[in-house]
């Protein structure tokens, strides 16, 4: 068998291999290059210093819902809320910076932060507390909250923040944007900001809470076992609230870290964001481990951003982009093929756990 030390990262590359020989197979049936488009996906999104600006622009938010929901997924809770948690999460920051112009940059930053946190935080906390007290799925909750939250932001925003007849906020004030002429000048001009640094550092601070804090033990049991750790004395719904909040707080930063780092306002949604989902994909192709969960965003964040260049370089549509990453997803659900694959590979060459 692989050793369990590495068989997560070999499955993982196995994963996302498998999809790019996909996306290739697909662009070849249609008639276009894949070698070439791989190249300009690559190039866009890591050719220039203004490419890995916006790629890893791109990764922040990828990683706090990422993060957010492998915290609920080591509960053992399947929160497919982050779109709505991250809505929230972004009105409320971009809701704190405009009505609180006058404060300090320093302050009107922090106190976005924390608002748009709390919002998301406190969306996802509603989940837990019904599945804690009354077994609802957290499944079909979250799916609803997420509809709440889309349908109230917009709402929000025409009524309160918009100018008749317009569909968007105002801009926030400068001093309230997590972007700075330091990051901006560095990167030829990206849209790169310290969003990026907020969401490593929070790996950081996460990964001590789960691995070092009696709280995230309690987390990581009740996930593995919550019968036992009723007999054990662990107080599981008070766990399972905890996960669930901190789940929501940190898919509510990644909305915060994009309205106040990339958007600069809020505006009238058709639909939901995608960035929940994805950062469920990413969580899934890292394992749920924190520095995979980085690596796994930057991958992310580099298809989507260097996808836009296959259009602009060739006439093969983006949505090519789209087919890899499903690929990659779709071969994670089915990591157990790889696990057998790997396993007989290395028992031959005598490889033992």
């Amino acid at each position: 068998m692989v050793k369990q030390k590495y068989s997560g990262l070999l499955i993982s590359l196995c994963a996302v291999l498998a999809g790019l020989i996909v996306g290739g197979i697909v662009m070849l049936v249609f008639g276009y290059a894949p070698l070439q488009n791989y190249g300009n996906l690559f190039n866009g999104a890591f050719g220039d210093i203004y490419s890995i600006g916006e790629t890893l622009r791109g990764a922040a938010p990828l990683m706090l819902t990422g993060l957010g929901f492998s915290i609920a997924s080591r509960a053992g809770f399947f929160n497919i809320g982050g779109s709505g948690q991250y809505l929230v999460g972004w009105f409320g920051s971009i809701a704190f910076a405009l009505k609180f112009s006058f404060l300090p940059g320093w302050l009107l930053i922090i106190g976005s932060l924390v608002v748009g946190a709390l919002l998301g935080g406190i969306w996802s906390w509603i989940a837990g507390f019904l599945r804690a007290y009354f077994g609802t799925s957290e499944v079909i909750t979250t799916i609803m909250l997420n509809y709440i939250s889309l349908y109230f932001v917009n709402f929000a925003v025409k009524q309160w923040f918009a100018a008749k007849g317009a569909d968007a906020s105002s801009n926030i004030a400068a001093k309230a944007s997590l972007r700075t002429p330091l990051l901006e000048k560095s990167t030829d001009n990206s849209t790169f900001n310290w969003g990026f640094f907020i969401a490593l550092i929070l790996i950081i601070l996460m990964w001590v809470y789960m691995t070092k804090t009696k709280s995230g033990f309690e987390i990581n049991s009740v996930g593995l076992n919550p019968q036992a750790c009723k007999y054990a004395g662990i107080n599981t719904k008070k766990t399972i609230m905890i996960a669930m909040l901190l789940s929501g707080v940190l898919a509510g930063l990644a909305g915060c870290v994009d309205g106040l780092g990339n958007y600069q306002n809020i505006s009238v949604s058709n639909s939901l964001p995608n960035i929940g989902f994805d950062g469920m994909a990413v969580a899934l192709l890292a394992n749920e481990h924190p520095i995979g969960i980085i690596f796994a965003s930057i991958l992310f964040s580099g298809l989507q951003i260097g996808g836009l260049s296959i259009s602009v370089y060739s006439t093969t549509p983006t949505e090519i982009v789209d087919i890899v990453i499903a690929s990659i997803i779709f071969f994670v659900g089915i990591r157990y093929l790889f696990e057998r694959l790997l396993g007989s590979m290395f028992a031959k060459k005598g490889v033992n756990n």
